[in-house]
């Protein structure tokens, strides 16, 4: 029997760490010093949680860059319309690289660029070296990246318990296009999140509805007029066969194309497991004291007590979705294969 693929684990550590802080706000949990550690501590609850069902062999977590914006230098109201972040949520963003790797783990935050773009080169450079991968985040852009390889853990409202695993089957029971489709799907209704408007008249279910009928928005241009009327309404059509269309899609598309050829780490270097002593050393170090949750993280035994450690809790996770058969769950662990 073939060995099954080794697996990595690819983080979006701005997405992650942003609900973290809004899950935790309530805690107000700081340092010995007055430190906010809350969203660090869920960042890497998060990261154990997934280790734990996930068992990958590797992990790679990614962050936008914090000084420089390619695509704000390319078009300047690119999410510049969101406010100012809290300083606490300011502080723990920019701790968290630096204590990830203290604690051992790979940390990639590319200049110029965006974690999506380190999501997106990570799964690159695990398809091109045989290697499946799961791309963990709560933005929906990663959709995009999903292929034989690649599947999408996506944490949404509710924390752990309402992720939902996406693989390129799923992908059209959700949103009606597939992954091939997503980036002309987002790029035609736009992405209010990060100030990019999209072609009037077009939500999510006419978006769907036109790359149903023609599967690419050149097919559709091409088709005309009246077969676009047919599709998706007169209204609708008028908006996308008007001038200024074909210059937003555009827009859109450069905008929302993540990079792929981003420097990632040789993969031996982010394999697990990690060293409990450093890891729990780097984590001490900010008042966070996570124990036996990290066993997924450094090669341990599930915890057998069901007080050994209540951060991570280790309730029922539901998907939707599957992936190819890896390994034999262990002990206490889901099943998600």
């Amino acid at each position: 029997m073939p060995r099954p693929a080794p697996l990595l684990l690819v983080l979006d550590g701005n997405s992650l760490l942003h609900r973290a802080y809004h899950a935790g706000a309530g805690d107000g949990w700081v340092d010995d010093d007055g430190n906010p550690i809350w969203a660090l501590r869920g960042l890497f609850g998060y990261m154990a949680r997934a280790a734990a069902h996930l068992r990958p062999d590797a992990i790679v977590v990614g962050f936008d860059c914090p000084v420089d914006s390619a695509r704000r230098t390319d078009y300047p109201p690119y999410k510049s319309h969101r406010p100012d972040k809290a300083e606490d949520l300011t502080a723990q963003l920019l701790a968290a690289p630096a204590l990830l790797r203290d604690a051992g783990v790979c940390v990639v935050v590319p200049p110029a660029y965006e974690a999506d773009d380190v999501l997106a080169s990570a799964a690159a450079t695990a398809r091109t070296a045989g290697w499946h991968s799961v791309l963990m985040t709560s933005d929906r852009d990663a959709f995009a990246l999903i292929d034989d390889s690649t599947t999408v853990l996506r944490v949404r409202n509710g924390g752990f318990d309402e992720a939902v695993l996406i693989d390129a089957a799923a992908l059209p029971a959700l949103y009606g296009v597939h992954p091939w489709q997503y980036r002309d799907f987002a790029a035609l209704r736009g992405d209010p999140s990060d100030n990019l408007h999209g072609v009037r008249r077009f939500g999510a279910t006419t978006a769907a509805k036109l790359l149903t009928a023609f599967g690419t928005l050149e097919a559709a241009w091409a088709a005309g007029t009246t077969l676009v009327r047919d599709a998706v309404g007169a209204h609708a059509a008028t908006c996308f066969t008007a001038p200024d269309a074909r210059d937003i899609v555009t827009r859109n598309r450069r905008l929302m194309s993540m990079r792929d050829d981003l420097p990632i780490p040789d993969l031996s270097g982010a394999r697990l497991p990690l060293s409990m002593a450093v890891m729990r050393r780097a984590l001490r170090a900010r008042g966070i004291n996570l124990g036996p949750s990290l066993w997924a993280l450094t090669g341990g035994d599930p915890p057998t007590a069901p007080d050994a450690d209540p951060t991570p809790e280790f309730r029922p996770w539901t998907f939707r979705g599957s992936l190819t058969a890896r390994r034999e769950p262990t002990p206490g662990q889901l099943s998600l294969f």
